[in-house]
């Protein structure tokens, strides 16, 4: 039978997994697997997909259900059980019924590939001077992203439209003090990609300097308003390509080892 890979979410018509994984099969002469992207209109609709897919072993899951997707796993591996962020999912199909078992016949298991795929791409990256990180956004990937930086050793500070505590700021409160003291600005929101790729965060990019680097997670557009903004100011700029590749490859792995990656 067939191994049957996929990705749930919504709006993905313009998503990069199926083709990149279509082109890993080709490059690698993987016969047996083929990579499907699924459209959910709400997370509930995943037991039936998961019961009526042959040959399921697993799935990559995208917004707006990483989190939500935590209610429909067995057991959560790694970070992924203190963040409850999950973007990664082993299938394992069986005969024998488990305690709290949540899909009838199945056992899922939840991982965060995301964390390692924007660890190893940001690291070539940082600099000396990257103490403090604004991240945009405060959603499943802000979670991540906030998880890594941690282990890196710097300080974080969110931006929300509704922000709560001190570890969070309104967009107006991006002012030139926050800006001077948080060279590493991250964007984990959707704004900017296509097709409305005319827009962009508001902040004022007309204080960056060589010294700051703005990553976005978004990848397409290849260069997304963001990172234009960022450039012309002098600023160093990565987009969520190479992160999305190294994520990618490392679900592949973790599908087909079953066993938790080191993402420490």
């Amino acid at each position: 039978m067939m191994r049957q890979y996929g990705l749930i979410g919504q709006h993905l018509v313009h998503t990069f997994s199926p083709a990149w994984f279509a082109d890993k099969f080709q490059r690698e002469s993987i016969a047996d697997a083929s990579y499907t992207a699924f459209e959910l209109s709400d997370i509930d609709e995943l037991p039936r997909l998961v019961m009526k897919t042959p040959g399921l072993r697993g799935f990559n899951v995208t917004i707006p259900y990483k989190t939500s997707v935590c209610a429909y796993i067995d057991e959560l591996y790694g970070p992924a059980a203190g963040l409850q962020v999950v973007n990664t999912v082993v299938v394992e199909e069986t005969d024998v019924p488990f305690e709290g078992q949540k899909i009838p016949g199945f056992r899922l298991k939840g991982f965060n590939t995301d964390i390692y795929g924007f660890k190893e791409s940001i690291k070539p990256l940082m600099r000396p001077w990257f103490e403090r990180a604004l991240i945009l956004g405060t959603g499943a990937s802000a979670s991540s992203v906030a998880y890594v930086l941690y282990k890196l050793g710097v300080d974080t500070l969110f931006v929300s439209r509704n922000p709560q505590g001190d570890q969070e700021i309104s967009w107006e409160e991006i002012n030139e003090h926050v800006i001077r003291f948080h060279p590493l600005i991250i964007n984990t929101t959707p704004i900017g990609q296509f097709p409305d790729s005319e827009s962009a965060p508001v902040l004022p990019y007309e204080l960056l300097t060589d010294k700051h680097l703005l990553y976005d997670l978004l990848y397409n557009p290849a260069e997304t308003e963001f990172l234009k903004r960022g450039k012309a100011a002098g600023a160093m700029v990565h987009n969520g390509q190479s992160m999305l590749e190294m994520q990618a490859e490392q679900s592949w792995k973790t599908w087909q080892n079953n066993e938790i990656s080191k993402q420490d």
